[in-house]
């Protein structure tokens, strides 16, 4: 899978703009969070999808009770794209309402089925918040790996998270199972508000299936030459 680009844009227009620096035929996978959709809604999937080849990681971490969950994954089936979120702090019975909705969504509107990926613990997060803010007693690796484990349990296709926990959810997962990390900075790039972040290429290392590269990308001077720096790193598992 090629690295996914975070399109963390306030709107349309500076969105098309940026992708319309890269070769029209390259087919890029990139990522829509919330600052996006909930600026522009539903129509800039279609309107991405429909500038240039693509395939979106629509990033919602969906979190409520089963009902309102599966519904809303329902509409997020609809609309065509890879792969969508949900947290796997709301529970099993939530995250299976969530994939069944999800799937019916898609089938729905003529789609393949999305994979739907759990959030573990943000990369933001440290020991110290989740200690003393979340009252979370066991160490974050563990916390991770035990969502991990549910989330699997729950039919999810895969759970964001740190790379850096990746080694210890391949132990209880199948290997199949997706483990996309964001939290990746070039060698020698600001970390930013991130906490565990690690390189594309120990990324790789670590057992990654898919990385998520926002600012290093979209901030630089010339994005498309800091994409495929990444990708290469990546591809090639050097630092």
């Amino acid at each position: 899978m090629t690295p996914i680009i975070a399109l963390d844009f306030k709107d349309k227009t500076t969105t098309l703009d940026f992708l319309s620096q890269f070769p029209k035929e390259e087919h890029l996978f990139v990522k829509v969070g919330m600052e996006l959709f909930y600026a522009e809604g539903p129509a800039i999937i279609t309107e991405i999808q429909q500038a240039r080849p693509v395939s979106i990681f629509l990033d919602l971490k969906l979190h409520d009770i089963p009902n309102t969950v599966e519904k809303a994954a329902w509409q997020l089936g609809k609309l065509g794209v890879a792969m969508t979120t949900v947290h796997a702090a709301g529970g099993k019975d939530m995250m299976i309402a969530a994939k069944r909705g999800l799937l019916a969504g898609a089938k729905a509107a003529g789609h393949p089925a999305p994979k739907m990926l759990a959030i573990t613990q943000l990369t933001s997060t440290d020991q110290t918040m989740l200690t003393n803010q979340l009252s979370i007693e066991i160490p974050i690796s563990q916390a991770v790996q035990h969502l991990a484990a549910i989330a699997q349990a729950s039919n999810a296709d895969g759970v964001v998270a740190s790379a850096l926990e990746t080694p210890l959810i391949r132990s209880v997962t199948r290997p199949d199972f997706l483990v996309v990390t964001p939290g990746i900075r070039p060698y020698g790039a600001a970390v930013g508000d991130q906490k565990r972040v690690v390189t594309p290429g120990r990324a790789k290392r670590l057992g990654s299936s898919a990385i998520v590269v926002g600012r290093p990308i979209t901030q630089a001077d010339d994005p498309v030459a800091a994409y495929q720096s990444v990708k290469e790193a990546w591809e090639t598992a050097h630092d």
